[in-house]
């Protein structure tokens, strides 16, 4: 059996800590041979960098996914040319980076992890149903178990890649809203699914940001400069059992777990 942890959106310094301090003892308590993790907003709570990528990967994650915010950052696409880093497979042909990458778990597993974005209120993309079709054999050569980050606003686009793919992938996880949903399961062929893996990060905040700035744009409607919250931070995430030689998921549980203050 193999075990899968798949994080949620790691938001800048908190996010960062959070996954250096509670990775290592969940890796050891709960025993998964993967961390998975969406870190666009890494980096000062949005984008990527070489830095920040190489503190997430020394803290014990295996691959770093993104999303709209891939590009943020001056130095994205140096941080993207690590092969352990992934951003959305539906970027228009000749972005920096790949969509899709295959990383040995800590038994020597290969598994597949593919990015894909959604399109429905959010940034232009190419179709990500079609994106991932046309690399999905492949993917399925290189390894029976593959999972599949689809970075998306709606819930409806999210629920439909997860049908969508249900009995070719192990595991379809959505990221992006930064709120972890209720919804985790194994779909009817073997897929194991959620809607939203969450936010690691301070959640006494508006999805990581101090709250007074951000309804004070609520409420006037005006711009306002908000910095990273940095009180009550969690890991949110998924724990994916899988049968490694089929790849098919056997079960799916969320993830919360409480930094202690410092």
């Amino acid at each position: 059996m193999l075990r899968l942890a798949v994080i949620g959106d790691v938001v800048g310094k908190p996010g960062r800590r959070a996954v250096a301090e509670l990775a290592p003892l969940l890796r050891k308590r709960l025993g998964f041979d993967m961390l998975v993790a969406n870190a666009e907003n890494c980096a000062g709570g949005k984008g990527i960098t070489p830095d920040t990528v190489r503190e997430l990967l020394g803290a014990g994650v295996d691959v770093i996914t993104t999303g709209d915010h891939a590009f943020d950052q001056k130095n994205a696409a140096e941080a993207l040319a690590e092969p352990r880093v992934v951003r959305p497979l539906n970027y228009p042909p000749g972005a920096p980076g790949r969509g899709w990458t295959v990383v040995s778990s800590a038994h020597g597993v290969p598994v597949a992890v593919i990015n894909v974005m959604g399109r429905v209120f959010m940034k232009p993309a190419d179709c990500p149903f079609r994106a991932v079709e046309h690399v999905l054999d492949e993917a399925r050569a290189a390894a029976r178990v593959v999972v599949v980050d689809m970075h998306a606003e709606a819930t409806s686009e999210k629920i439909a890649m997860g049908w969508f793919l249900d009995g070719r992938v192990t595991a379809v996880c959505g990221s992006h809203t930064h709120v972890l949903t209720a919804d985790a399961r194994v779909l009817p062929h073997g897929t194991a699914y959620i809607t939203d893996v969450g936010m690691t990060g301070a959640h006494q905040s508006v999805l990581g940001r101090e709250v007074a700035p951000v309804l004070g744009h609520f409420l006037t409607g005006l711009p306002q400069r908000s910095e990273l919250a940095e009180h009550d931070v969690r890991l949110n995430g998924a724990l994916i059992d899988v049968d490694e030689t089929t790849g098919t998921a056997c079960a799916i549980t969320t993830l919360q777990e409480v930094l202690p203050p410092a």
